[in-house]
């Protein structure tokens, strides 16, 4: 039997026996319809590992019986890639499969550009990284891009079958009986990864004896054992890690208590403290901000005291923060005002400062007119008296907003709105 790891024995050989990925390979798809016109282009395929990006380039080129080459962009060299343009000269095509593309330095991306172009290369390349960010434009305009999606249990399951069933290949030469619940481990806890649920597949196929009957008994005990690798991974610089900030903040946003302690919890596991303190900050100015204005003191107070305790206590603060903020009224009207100013100042839409609010605290300024007409509104009942702060060009401009979603900013519209009927 190969000494290869099971989940490269099980890869398949056409689109056919990919597993999963339907909206990419199920009948009228993009890849199964250039597959069917025998018309394979270049194409960067992206997702997380273990979805299965590596086995679906080789598929393509083995369904199509064309020519490929595999080559990592961070171990082979340039050099690797001129011997595969020749070969690609002899054979009139070849498909290069090229892992970690997003790691293609300035020289080697330069070399494979021209025979991209021409047709001579169709280059399969895959990356757990989003193409947007990490590809160089180049490449990327050369290329169709298709993303791949973590397995769903069912397709795992599928898998699982399959390498149990297959008796050349995979593990059918064995006399293992899987239990139910060992099975619903592997599928559950590989978290999408196909890789990982059949590397614990074979380890526990390999490390457990035959039972009195003959029989390798595969548990639940065993198959815990086995996967005992966290099945949740989570790059810190790594596209995912936007993902799952971006899903937090959202969360928190959308009032989601739950959904937002998820993400915090993928965060904490993840040991990103520094993103999780930073973010919640923000959150509290710019979700909540005045529908509950104490919610800012609050998450930082949480924060400084996480930074503090450090992990895993720090996740005490955090929760009681996040909590807080997912279920606290929420407004953006403040900075949405400020930005609405900020727009208007970077079109040019100023003007001058109206002269009786201008510096009079120096000789002379009394000649030029500044400050003279002023009205201190402390010298007036309640603290007001109208006249003009806005210069000549903006003076109807209205940038802020009110929100009645908090006590606070319901105050603080009362008095926004009296003004107002006072101006007028």
């Amino acid at each position: 039997m190969s000494v290869q790891p099971l989940a490269y024995r099980m890869r398949p050989s056409t689109i056919d026996d990919i597993i999963g990925q339907k909206h990419l390979v199920s009948e009228g798809k993009t890849i199964n319809r250039m597959v069917k016109a025998d018309r394979l282009a270049s194409m960067i395929l992206f997702g997380p590992p273990g979805t299965g990006k590596t086995s679906m380039a080789t598929a393509l080129a083995k369904h199509l019986q064309l020519p490929f080459k595999m080559l990592n962009a961070v171990i082979d060299k340039k050099k690797d890639m001129e011997i595969v343009v020749e070969e690609a000269k002899m054979h009139g095509e070849m498909v290069l499969i090229l892992d970690e593309v997003h790691r293609l330095d300035k020289a080697k991306q330069d070399f494979l550009l021209p025979h991209l172009e021409s047709n001579r290369l169709t280059m399969i390349g895959c990356t757990t990284s989003n193409p947007y960010h990490s590809i160089n434009p180049a490449i990327r305009s050369r290329c169709h891009l298709f993303e791949l999606y973590r397995l769903e249990e069912e397709d795992i399951k599928e898998a699982i079958h399959k390498a149990l069933a297959d008796e050349k290949e995979g593990l059918g030469h064995l006399p293992i009986q899987l239990e139910n619940e060992a099975m619903e481990h592997l599928a559950l806890s590989a978290n999408g990864d196909l890789r990982a649920a059949l590397n614990g597949l074979e380890l526990a196929a390999f490390s457990t004896p035959e039972n009195e009957e003959g029989r390798i008994m595969i548990d639940l005990a065993v198959a815990e054992e086995s996967m005992q690798k966290k099945s949740f991974s989570h790059d810190k610089g790594g596209d995912a890690h936007y993902d799952v900030l971006s899903a937090f903040q959202k969360s928190i946003r959308g009032s989601d208590v739950n959904a937002s302690l998820h993400y915090l919890a993928r965060l904490i596991e993840a040991g990103d403290l520094d993103s999780i303190a930073r973010r919640l900050v923000v959150i509290a100015y710019e979700d909540i901000g005045l529908a509950n204005p104490q919610a800012g003191p609050r998450a930082l107070a949480a924060v400084e005291a996480a930074e503090r305790l450090g992990f895993p206590e720090a996740r005490i603060p955090l929760a009681n923060a996040v909590t807080e903020l997912a279920l606290s009224p929420k407004s953006n009207s403040a900075y949405k005002a400020l930005d609405a100013a900020l727009d208007d100042i970077r079109k040019g839409k100023s003007g001058d400062v109206p002269q009786h609010l201008k510096d009079s605290h120096y000789k002379g300024a009394a000649t030029l007119g500044r400050g003279i007409e002023y009205k201190y509104p402390h010298n007036y009942p309640n603290s007001w008296i109208a006249q003009q702060y806005l210069p000549d060009k903006l003076i109807n401009a209205n940038y802020y907003e009110p929100k009645t979603t908090g006590k606070f900013e319901q105050a603080l519209k009362q008095v926004f709105d009296k003004i107002n009927n006072q101006k007028s």
